[in-house]
């Protein structure tokens, strides 16, 4: 399938739908695919897509940082992020700050997501006008993501538990300047925006367990540690 079209999406039972309905719209050879991670690597290692659609939520609120990893694993992929439902323009920045080439989103209008979809089809950029609106309006974007670090991941499993920055600096050994600057850049790099957002990316990347959620404050064991070198085989 060398030069054709990937379809990620974890909604199984529209496979065949999706594959039908991009091949009548004029791509070529359309494969669709629920892996993830190192599945979805080989899967691009074996097949060599000219294009890869992948739908926003397929990693949930932590999709821009997955893709982030995605495309430095395959730097010349071609990659188009699809919504078939609301999704919030800031993350969708998210998206193309980490090497995401176009954005398109149902609900933004049909007339609008099949122009789009046509426009990436025929090998353009496209980013939808919401999204590049509040792009523009923005008077810095976003730094790409990187991966997380292992003290970041400290710093992580601890806000996730309802530690403060005094808590963690204190846990941590660490100044409460130190800890808010991690915190700034774990929002940074996964790209999320709350605290609800923070946790739902841990538990879906494998940084914390949905058992190791106890809000116990300073009684929280920092350990066992998360294997980082089984986490990046995870993510990568």
């Amino acid at each position: 399938m060398t030069g054709g079209t990937l379809v990620v999406s974890r909604d199984i039972y529209n496979h065949a739908h999706y594959k039908k309905r991009l091949e009548q719209l004029g791509f070529r050879n359309v494969t669709v695919t629920g892996a993830e991670k190192d599945g979805l690597n080989m899967i691009i290692n074996d097949l060599n897509p000219r294009l890869v659609l992948m739908g926003s939520r397929f990693y949930e609120c932590a999709t821009a940082y997955m893709m982030a990893l995605l495309m430095k694993r395959h730097p010349e992929l071609n990659v188009a992020a699809v919504s078939l439902e609301r999704y919030p323009a800031d993350l969708a920045i998210g998206m193309i700050v980490n090497g995401v080439t176009s954005y398109v989103n149902f609900s933004e209008g049909a007339d609008q997501f099949y122009a789009g979809l046509n426009l990436i089809k025929e090998g353009s950029k496209y980013i939808s006008p919401v999204v590049e609106e509040r792009r523009m309006m923005r008077s810095e974007l976003p730094k790409p993501s990187q991966e997380l670090t292992e003290r970041q991941i400290e710093v992580l499993r601890l806000l996730c538990n309802g530690f403060t920055t005094l808590e963690i600096a204190d846990v941590l050994h660490l100044s409460k300047r130190t800890v808010k600057f991690h915190t700034s850049e774990l929002y940074s790099n996964l790209k999320i925006r709350n605290e609800k957002e923070l946790i739902r990316a841990a538990l879906y990347l494998g940084f914390i367990k949905t058992d190791e959620l106890d809000f116990y404050g300073g009684k929280y064991e920092l350990s066992p540690k998360p294997d980082k070198k089984a986490l990046k085989r995870r993510v990568a």
